[in-house]
């Protein structure tokens, strides 16, 4: 089973502030709190024990809060112990989040938990003296319903057609009988097909919402390794955010401070993009259906969209009276995970850590501990066939990284018979052209500037001269060159990383149950590099 590792920063498919972050940049380190090496996470554990969110009494809520949305799950007993060891003073937790997407959407999902399991694994191996616990948290807030109605089979989108509003977590299920006979049709009669309708069915066709749906296919694929599925559209769990949400809306601390920050990170360097920009107040209003922004005019609070106005007083009444309907934005939920969860580690994807950074600043002046941000593992998997098939033609893991064109051209150059790098003439003509530059200081140094245009016009046309031989030979090369592209596309589909398009139902049906523990086995979340796996 051969692997092989490559720097993100090789990869071509990490932004310049992931590659900073990755490399422990000086000039980033004020935007984070430890880095996530193993030796760090002793300090870490230390100060979490120490805040006084992770208080004996919180912690009973949250194991409570867990016993209860666990009441109608099969879990395993390693879940179950874990959602007790969690209301213990030694319990800590290790943290990712995910939209609610249909069939898990795409395959990082899996990259992402199986970071998370990994980590806790490797945790209480060096320190026995704790527990360490994987958490799922489901985004079950969030309402953007177009971002996880589908999920990609071999290039196509198998979509959920319906209308929605408001939390996608409360959406019914209706509708995803028709998507599952679709689905079904596409994947075959095979046993590993047979296990994934019965999978997406148990899921989606026998709950009443998503967020039991989600809960349901999260755990058949990792009870087996104690993951802790946590729904933070909770009362029990709202009650513990009361005085932040009215911290948010008297003080708007988050505005400010996040603010400020952004500012401060483009300062550092002009090519990293904000990922998030705050609002004045970054809650939504969750009730009958609706999940809309909280705007506030003149000491009049509203919710957008609706009649709905409170002041002061009638906006704070009902924070006490309905925390539930009080709902963070991407921008104030990991403040929420971190006040709920004895958390050490958030793992998440670069554009996740990308606003997490923008974070530090707030948890200081709230007072919450920030947490170590880990970026997930990223792979590409790839069968043993297709491994003899990049062997036959020549392809390294590391060309499949290159982007397209790069990838063609280099290919093309490999198979010529005749030299298509012009290097060696450019070499020369420049070197003509320094002995013109040395003639025109001895003579006339009017002519500096018109043996400079020479010089600029040729290689020019030398340049233009290499892409029209390179084009030509694309043509002469079509045949050879397409199985190689035809390759790269398979595991780079719509040129982009596999884990952002594929689904892991398409190497379910190659690999069944052998998949997640394969993935669990190789995937090392400390090892900062991408990973190269042939099954």
């Amino acid at each position: 089973m051969p692997t092989e590792c490559i720097p993100y920063s090789e990869t071509g498919y990490f932004s310049p502030l992931m590659c900073d972050y990755l490399a422990e940049k000086n000039t980033l380190k004020p935007f984070y709190h430890r880095f996530p090496k193993l030796e760090n996470f002793e300090a870490q554990i230390k100060e979490k024990q120490q805040s006084s969110l992770t208080a004996i009494s919180q912690r009973a809520i949250l194991s409570n809060a867990l016993v209860k949305q666990y009441e109608n799950v099969n879990a395993s007993k390693t879940t179950l112990k874990n959602i007790q060891k969690l209301a213990l003073e030694n319990t800590f937790t290790i943290t990712t989040g995910h939209q609610l997407n249909l069939f898990t959407g795409p395959l990082y999902f899996l990259y992402k938990i199986i970071s998370t399991i990994n980590l806790t694994t490797t945790l209480q191996e060096k320190h026995p003296n704790h527990h360490f616990v994987p958490i799922y948290w489901m985004a079950s807030e969030d309402h953007d319903f177009d971002e996880i109605c589908f999920f990609n089979y071999k290039g196509k989108k198998i979509r959920w057609e319906r209308e929605a509003s408001g939390a996608v977590g409360e959406l019914s299920t209706e509708g995803l009988a028709e998507v599952l006979e679709d689905f079904s049709k596409k994947i075959g009669i095979s046993d590993n097909a047979k296990y994934l309708q019965s999978l997406f069915e148990d899921g989606y066709v026998k709950h009443n919402n998503l967020t039991d749906a989600t809960r349901y296919i999260a755990n058949e694929l990792f009870k087996k390794y104690g993951l802790v599925i946590v729904d933070g559209n909770d009362k029990e769990l709202k009650k513990l955010f009361i005085p932040f949400v009215e911290n948010e809306l008297f003080q708007q601390t988050a505005y400010k401070k996040v603010l400020e920050t952004a500012e401060h990170l483009t300062k550092v360097n002009d090519s990293y993009k904000i990922q998030v920009n705050p609002r004045e107040i970054n809650l939504f209003y969750i009730n009958n259906g609706i999940r809309e922004r909280i705007i506030e005019h003149e000491g009049v609070f509203m919710v957008n969209n609706t009649s709905v106005r409170w002041n002061s007083e009638q906006i704070k009444a009902e924070v006490h009276a309905h925390p539930e309907r009080f709902s963070p934005n991407a921008l104030l939920r990991p403040l929420y995970q971190e006040i709920i969860l004895p958390n050490l580690c958030y793992i998440g994807g670069g554009g996740e850590l990308a606003y997490w950074l923008e974070l530090k600043s707030y948890f200081e002046t709230v007072n919450v501990t920030f947490p170590m941000l880990l970026l997930r593992n990223s792979a590409v998997v790839k069968t043993q066939k297709q491994s003899e098939k990049m062997g036959k033609l020549n392809i390294s893991n590391r060309d499949l990284f290159l982007k397209k064109e790069d990838f063609i051209a280099k290919k093309v150059k490999e198979l010529s018979k005749i030299e298509i790098d012009f290097t060696p003439q450019k070499e020369h003509l420049q070197q003509q052209f320094e002995d013109l530059y040395k003639l025109a200081e001895q003579t006339d140094k009017s002519f500096i500037g018109a043996v400079a245009a020479q010089e600029k016009k040729q290689l020019k046309g030398l340049n233009h001269l290499e892409k029209r031989l390179l084009t030509a030979q694309k043509r002469m090369l079509k045949d050879k060159v397409s199985r190689s592209t035809e390759l790269r596309e398979t595991l780079f589909p719509a040129n982009s990383l596999q884990e952002r398009k594929q689904n892991f139902s398409e190497l379910y049906l190659e690999y069944g149950e052998t998949l997640i523990p394969t993935l669990v086995k190789h995937l090392q979340p400390l090892s900062g590099e991408f990973l190269v796996l042939e099954l």
